[in-house]
C-alpha cells in the first residue's frame, strides 16, 4: 500500500531527480514530470515520466488528470506559476514547492539584487530566520519572482497547503552551474595555488540534493502552509571547502588568503565569495518535520567530484557547464592569477 500519488514537476533535474528517489522510497507513487521526459537511471521502474510544458494552455491539467494527493514543484518561478497550481487546487491535496534564500534582503535594503552596487552586499543576520523580511514581490529579479511565487502560494491557506522550502547554495551532481568546479579544475589543471578573497571567510549555506529532497520527503507527508529553509548540517568557509575538495582529490596545494576585497575582477573570486556571510537557520525545519539532514557537505563531495570530472573531461568548461558561465566571470584566468601572485615580489 502506497502513501499516496506525487506529482513532480522538473523530476528530471538535479533537484527533482533526488526528490523522486526519496518520494519512492518513502512509499509514494510518483510521477516525474519535465519538458522532455527523461528519466534518471537510479529511479525503480515503477517510477512513470511524462513530457509536460506547463507553459501551454491546458498542459499540466492534463498531466495532473484526476489529480495527485501531494505536488512538488521544483520548477516554479514566479506569480503566474503560483496562479497555475492554485487554480488547479481541487486536484492538488498539497503542495511542496522549491523556492530560494535569495528572497531575503538586509534591514538596509539590501540583497541578492544589489550586491554589485556599492557596499551593496547584504548584512544577514547569522543565522537567518524564515520570519526575517524579504525583497518586495515582482517580476524584476530572479528574488522578486520568487517572493511573488511564495505570497501567492502561501494565500491560498487550506485551499492549498503549500510547504515552501527557501533552498541555499544547491550541490550535488546534475548541477547545471557547479560551484566545486573551481576547486576540482583547479586540482585536475594541477594549479599549486587557491587565491581566495575576504580570507576565505566567505560562507554561503550549501545545501546538497539529497538534504532537499529529504525535506521535501518530509514535507510531502506532513502537509501544512509553512516557509522553511533549506540548508546543509553547516555552512562552511570557500577556505575549508577548498581544502575538502582537494582532501577527496588527493592533491596538496597552497592557499593564499587575500584580505579584504577582490584585487581585479577575477582574482580572489570563486562562486561562492562575498564580503558577509550567508547562513540559514534550519531550526524550524527541525522542530516542525523532524528534518535531520541525510548527508553532511564534506561526506557528499565524492560523489560530486567524480561526476564533475568526467563531466569536464576533454571539454571546455564552458560547454560542459554553461550555467556557470552565465555568471560572466572567467573563474580560471591562471594568467591574471599568476601576474598577481608576481606583483607580490
Amino acid at each position: 500500500m502506497t502513501k499516496g500519488t506525487a506529482f513532480v514537476l522538473g523530476g528530471s533535474g538535479q533537484v527533482g531527480r533526488a526528490a523522486v528517489r526519496a518520494l519512492v522510497a518513502d512509499g509514494w507513487e510518483v510521477t516525474a514530470a519535465s519538458r522532455g521526459g527523461g528519466r534518471d537511471g537510479r529511479w525503480p521502474a515503477e517510477v512513470r515520466s511524462v513530457a509536460l510544458d506547463r507553459t501551454r494552455e491546458g498542459a499540466l491539467a492534463a498531466g495532473l488528470g484526476d489529480g495527485c494527493d501531494v505536488l512538488v514543484d521544483i520548477v516554479a518561478y514566479d506569480a503566474g506559476h503560483g496562479r497555475q497550481l492554485t487554480g488547479l487546487a481541487d486536484r492538488i491535496g498539497s503542495a511542496v514547492v522549491v523556492s530560494s534564500g535569495a528572497v531575503y534582503e538586509d534591514a538596509r535594503g539590501r540583497s541578492f539584487d544589489t550586491q554589485d552596487r556599492p557596499d551593496g552586499f547584504p548584512d544577514y543576520p547569522l543565522p537567518i530566520p524564515e520570519d526575517w523580511r524579504t525583497v518586495a514581490p515582482g517580476d524584476t529579479s530572479y528574488g522578486t519572482r520568487k517572493v511573488a511565487l511564495e505570497r501567492e502560494l502561501l494565500a491560498a491557506g487550506d485551499a492549498l497547503p503549500t510547504t515552501v522550502l527557501r533552498a541555499g547554495a544547491i550541490h550535488g551532481p546534475y548541477s547545471p552551474g557547479p560551484r566545486e568546479l573551481w576547486f576540482v579544475k583547479r586540482a585536475l589543471d594541477g594549479r599549486p595555488v587557491r587565491l581566495l578573497a575576504y580570507g576565505g571567510a566567505s560562507r554561503f549555506h550549501p545545501v546538497h540534493v539529497d538534504n532537499l529532497a529529504e525535506l521535501v520527503r518530509l514535507a510531502a507527508a506532513n502537509p501544512g502552509s509553512r516557509v522553511l529553509n533549506g540548508g546543509d548540517p553547516e555552512a562552511p568557509t570557500v577556505a575549508e571547502i577548498g581544502a575538502a575538495v582537494d582532501a577527496v582529490m588527493g592533491v596538496a596545494s597552497e592557499t593564499v588568503l587575500i584580505e579584504g576585497a577582490p584585487p581585479g575582477d577575477v582574482v580572489g573570486v570563486t562562486p561562492w565569495t562575498a564580503p558577509r556571510s550567508v547562513v540559514y537557520d534550519m531550526a524550524a525545519a527541525e522542530r516542525e518535520l523532524g528534518y535531520r539532514p541525510v548527508v553532511s557537505y564534506a561526506d557528499s563531495l565524492p560523489e560530486t567530484v567524480a561526476w564533475l570530472t568526467e563531466r569536464v573531461a576533454g571539454r571546455a568548461w564552458r560547454e560542459a557547464f554553461p550555467g556557470l558561465a552565465k555568471y560572466g566571470v572567467d573563474f580560471f584566468d591562471y594568467a591574471a592569477e599568476d601576474a598577481w601572485l608576481a606583483s607580490r615580489g
